[in-house]
């Protein structure tokens, strides 16, 4: 039976740690590792961790460079044959989440698995802003602006070892680099699960602001170039644009 590891990385999400937590708790799946990496906050995330430490196998608090390097620490400190992010804003909408993403592991034989996203009301989970329904993945389909729900995503362990973690000199398209470098640039096999397995609370570091939205968009450039890649003349283009259909 493989092992999976969910990283939660925190930094003041007191409102909404403790349902991120629970969704983890309530799996049905057995084999799960859980580690919680917070960025040493002041709000009160940490009295609401302290109630659940007995059921966490890893939790850190300390300060640190931002998600991206607190996703690196979780990553080397994960044993599980899989890893896969929640962040103290998303969780499970269903308890049989990860039995479903180990299944598509096992049938497949596929190295990633992902599937769909819904984004949620902050203030009334219940309520649906925005659906983020993905597609099976080809070989290519970065260039048309793709690129697959980072909350669902999850790979196998290895491939961290051996093609590298999160890039931290990008602050808020790292994920982005990561599944280009990982599918797109080194053509991991990948399996899509069509239907919603996380859920999003809007206001996420990402899709803030317009001015995050350009600094998102100048650094999925930059993921292209590190990678010694060249995105098509639209694809940089079309990726902002598709998630316009996403509020229909």
């Amino acid at each position: 039976m493989l092992n999976v590891s969910i990283i939660t990385a925190s930094l003041n999400n007191a409102s909404t740690i403790e349902s991120t937590l629970q969704s983890v708790f309530a799996q049905d799946y057995p084999n799960i590792e859980y580690i919680v990496i917070d960025g040493a906050s002041t709000d009160g995330t940490l009295a609401v961790i302290d109630k659940y430490k007995n059921k966490l196998s890893t939790f850190v608090s300390e300060k640190d460079e931002g998600i991206y390097q607190a996703l690196n620490k979780g990553i080397e400190k994960a044993s599980g044959d899989i890893i896969g992010f929640l962040h103290a804003d998303d969780f499970y909408p269903k308890q049989d989440t990860i039995s479903k993403v180990v299944k598509a592991f096992e049938t497949s034989n596929a190295e990633c698995v992902y599937g769909d996203l819904q984004y949620v009301d902050r203030q009334s989970p219940g309520k649906i802003i925005r659906n983020w329904k993905s597609e099976p993945y080809y070989d290519g389909i970065f260039l048309n602006g793709f690129m697959p729900p980072h909350p669902t995503f999850f790979m196998k362990k290895k491939w961290y070892a051996q093609y590298g973690n999160f890039n931290t000199t990008l602050t808020i398209s790292a994920d982005y680099e990561l599944m280009l470098r990982m599918l797109h640039k080194h053509k991991l096999s990948v399996h899509y699960i069509p239907e919603v397995l996380t859920q999003m609370r809007v206001g996420g570091e990402s899709n803030r602001s317009l001015a995050a939205r350009v600094r998102a968009n100048m650094e999925d450039r930059r993921a292209w170039k590190l990678n010694g890649l060249r995105p098509n003349a639209l694809t940089l283009i079309k990726k902002p644009l598709g998630k316009i259909i996403q509020y229909f």
